[in-house]
């Protein structure tokens, strides 16, 4: 299925079905990473390994600016999104232009989602891989990559993929500088994570994880380096140290497949992780921040009331609404001002360029 095909209704998929259910699949694994780390190629691979075994994932792109597919996605952002086209309408460079993309893409989040939610029901794949830009940094600290993660964790048991590449991590500094950028998206995202080792069949992964379990090993390679940043890279060490204890690290081989299995035993585990522990957060996280926003309605409508001298306190809302979703805040109402038919309901086979 891709995004030209017609989009289910909401009366296909119930949310309260959604929510009685104990939610196993899809598995949604957002996989993220600097660039040329080699997610595509790690997709693509992880898409073949699993149809080796019947097990055919959800694929789902997130790349705009991306020419070469090497695996056929089920939804696709260029089939929406015109990279090229956003970059001469607003007059931005690439970067602003992946960010714009996005952020027009996520208006359209509540029908992925509705997709998402026909696979859950349907139980046809039971695996869903999102593949992001190529600049992490795009995703992870834009405001529709942080609705995308919520929307799926808050839905779906969701897992942070983290993609390192081994070839380019061998100076204990650049290693450093990976594994904070990986502590800073584990702690956004308040999800399961895992590291996955990439390349090791071009690099011996076995220094990656010395590095990581003795900290005196890592300190005798920092002091071969004379950079400046070797006194920081020494304490920054020392305070990962809690970090590395917890982390899930896989080393693979995204063109041979080595050790694939191994990273989808850690995927399982990280899911059943995800619906004992994360699942309860989220729960916490999405009713805390529906009752922020209800308050602050209240709140408004009180200063109003107060300002006119007419009228009584009362309270815009009392309670929240059973079964309401963290997308229902989020993508219902720009979902509504991007339809083109007076009810407000989506139009099948939608195009953010027309």
């Amino acid at each position: 299925m891709d995004c030209n095909e017609e989009i289910p209704s909401c009366s296909e998929v119930t949310k309260e079905k959604m929510e009685d259910e104990s939610l196993k699949s899809p598995v949604c694994l957002i996989v993220l990473g600097m660039a040329g780390s080699g997610k595509t190629t790690f997709v693509s691979k992880l898409d073949s390994y699993l149809k080796q075994f019947k097990r055919s994932p959800y694929l789902v792109n997130l790349d705009p600016a991306c020419k070469n597919m090497p695996y056929k996605p089920n939804i696709d952002i260029r089939d929406s999104v015109k990279y090229k086209q956003v970059m001469k309408r607003y007059g931005l460079g690439p970067n602003g232009a992946i960010v714009t993309s996005l952020n027009l893409y996520s208006t359209k989040f509540n029908q992925l989602l509705d997709l998402l939610g026909k696979v859950h029901v349907e139980n046809t794949h039971d695996v869903a891989i999102i593949d992001t830009p190529g600049q992490i940094e795009v995703f992870t600290w834009s405001a529709s990559g942080q609705i995308l993660t919520e929307c799926l964790a808050s839905t779906f048991p969701t897992v942070v993929v983290y993609v390192m590449d081994l070839e380019r991590s061998t100076s204990p500094i650049t290693f450093m500088s990976n594994m904070l950028y990986a502590c800073s998206v584990l702690y956004k995202t308040k999800l399961p994570f895992i590291v996955v080792l990439n390349k090791s069949d071009i690099v011996d992964p076995s220094y990656a994880i010395e590095w990581m379990h003795d900290f005196e090993t890592f300190c005798d390679a920092i002091e071969k380096e004379s950079s400046y940043m070797s006194n920081l890279t020494r304490t920054m060490a020392l305070t990962l140290d809690e970090f590395y204890s917890e982390l899930n690290c896989v080393p693979v081989s995204s063109i041979t497949g080595h050790n694939f299995d191994e990273f989808l035993k850690m995927v399982d585990s990280s899911a059943d992780e995800f619906q004992k522990e994360y699942r309860v957060e989220w729960e916490k996280i999405r009713k805390d921040k529906l009752q922020a926003e209800i308050s602050e309605l209240n709140n408004k409508l009180n200063s109003l009331e107060v300002s006119s001298g007419q009228g009584e306190n009362v309270d815009l809302f009392s309670s929240l609404s059973a079964g309401r979703e963290i997308s229902d805040v989020y993508l219902a109402p720009m979902a509504d001002e991007m339809s083109e038919d007076s009810e407000g309901e989506e139009v099948p086979g939608f195009n953010l360029n027309d």
